[in-house]
């Protein structure tokens, strides 16, 4: 090849790169997260876009007296020029905010927050427009490398999976009516009547209540919970009083006390099924009790290596987060509410909670919803910028085997949850937890332990799910991934 000819394939190679625009850009940063970010587009580069398109607009272009493409060029410019007018200002406003954000080094988060509709291609001088754009916040990472976390841990022991088997058989169990008073462990219908003053909150009927330590509402919570009810009878009423979360959707009532009536309509004992071979075949085609037991073993250390995980999250961000006192917007966090509820729902349902244990952490987080998303989207924030610098990514076997765990803890198939996660929504959700875990695993893998004993616990909160000041709608907590009637959790005889 002569150097002319390599000069010829040179140029076609330049001009085939897309040329950089001329702009003049200023940023203001209104918050560690927030930009207001307004840019000029020069006159030359607006010509050189309608030129583009009139170029492509020449073959096709249909002119009264001339053939099919064949009109003069100054022609079909000043016959088309208006038409063409929107596809270069959306040519140009896509390239110029990436060329924005390539060039600034920024980390968006949200889209661009302007009307493209308003923005007007004047006929001289430059393109002008301004925008808000929410964008990670810029922080110096620290060391995460070498911490000291402590590590629950504990083998477990036959009596422990006696007592989570008695946990889950008693999801299997029969509610038989009782004419006398109430126990802790026990189950009531209760018709609840919430009062700020003389006005009525709400008042509901909610069947199937297990008597526990603590009563979690969705803005609310009532302690002693077991203590109020040990004695009561059909028919007797109990009060008490309670406290309006500041996060609740009656803003009105933020903060404010409540007084509850609480009438029992009915008490009822639960008996436990027998482990016969229909029974171990009806909840798992389970063939011995011994398969069954190992089950419940297995899913006694998933649940440890949850709270492993999630300790060794607790601490290792409460040191990496330490500097991290920015301020977020609340419209970032009430958008990012959602998200994180729906992120800790997947991470308690694959590793093996029950539904009133989810229910009751749901409760917690709506309760705070402001304070734990600010929490958690700083610690995003943090493992984010980990996992880039780690090149930490998401396979296609890390979503396989979520989805598989969370299959084998609902009962359900792998196609169906698949199935039900996509229709949610939830596949990105499930990308940051995976990504989040694998960071969390990286940085333990480099830390020092010192194991710590590990306490088994049963629940001590029964979740209701409605709220005692109402105003608001269903939390939309993700539903349960399996086939059964979630409303029915007991089975019941009259």
């Amino acid at each position: 090849m002569s150097n002319q000819e390599e000069g010829v394939v040179a140029e076609e190679g330049a001009e085939a790169q897309p040329k950089k625009l001329d702009l003049q850009v200023k940023i203001d940063k209104k918050s560690a997260c927030e930009r207001h970010i307004t840019v000029e587009i020069a006159r030359d580069d607006i010509e050189r876009y309608f030129e583009n398109a009139l170029k492509d607009l020449m073959p096709k272009a249909a002119v009264p007296g001339f053939r099919l493409g064949r009109a003069p060029r100054k022609l079909v410019e000043t016959r088309f020029r208006k038409d063409v007018s929107e596809q270069v200002k959306g040519s140009l406003l896509m390239d110029s905010l990436s060329q924005v954000s390539t060039d600034n080094e920024l980390s968006p988060i949200s889209e661009p927050d302007f009307d493209p509709l308003a923005i007007s291609l004047p006929d001289e001088g430059p393109m002008k427009f301004e925008f808000d754009i929410e964008v990670r916040p810029e922080f110096d990472l620290p060391n995460w490398k070498g911490l000291n976390i402590d590590r629950p841990s504990r083998e477990f022991t036959d009596a422990d999976v006696d007592t989570q088997l008695k946990s889950i058989l008693a999801n299997h169990g029969q509610l038989t009516p009782h004419d006398g008073a109430a126990a802790s462990g026990d189950f009531v219908t209760l018709k609840i009547t919430a009062k700020n003053g003389d006005e009525t909150l709400s008042e509901e009927t909610h069947e199937g209540v297990c008597v526990r330590k603590t009563l979690s509402f969705r803005d609310a919570t009532l302690e002693g919970f077991d203590k109020l009810l040990t004695g009561a009878k059909a028919g007797d009423k109990k009060t008490a009083e309670v406290e309006i979360s500041e996060n609740a959707a009656n803003e009105a009532l933020r903060g404010k006390k409540a007084s509850l009536e609480i009438e029992v309509l009915d008490v009822k004992k639960l008996e436990l099924p027998e482990m016969t071979p229909e029974f171990l075949k009806s909840i798992g085609d389970f063939k011995s009790e011994a398969e069954l037991r190992d089950t419940v073993r297995k899913a006694l250390e998933r649940r440890l290596k949850y709270h492993q995980q999630q300790q060794a999250r607790k601490q290792i961000l409460s040191s990496l987060t330490v500097a991290a006192d920015w301020d977020l917007p609340p419209e970032l966090l009430k958008r990012q509410a959602s998200r994180e509820f729906e992120r800790s729902v997947l991470e308690l349902r694959r590793s093996g909670f029950s539904e009133n244990e989810i229910r009751a952490h749901a409760n917690q987080l709506l309760q705070n919803s402001r304070e734990s998303t600010a929490k958690s989207l700083k610690e995003h924030f943090v493992l984010e910028r980990i996992a880039e610098n780690e090149k930490i990514e998401a396979e296609p076997a890390d979503y396989e085997d979520e989805i598989a765990l969370i299959a084998e803890q609902s009962g359900e198939s792998v196609r169906r949850v698949r199935a039900q996660i996509d229709k949610r929504g939830l596949m990105d959700t499930l990308h940051n937890q995976i990504i989040e875990r694998k960071t969390i695993d990286a940085i333990t893998a480099a830390a020092k332990y010192k194991d710590t004993p590990y306490q088994l616990e049963l629940p001590t909160t029964e979740a209701i799910d409605a709220a005692l000041a109402g105003g608001d709608v269903a939390s939309d907590i993700p539903e349960a991934l399996t086939a059964g009637d979630s409303a029915n959790k007991y089975g019941e005889t009259k």
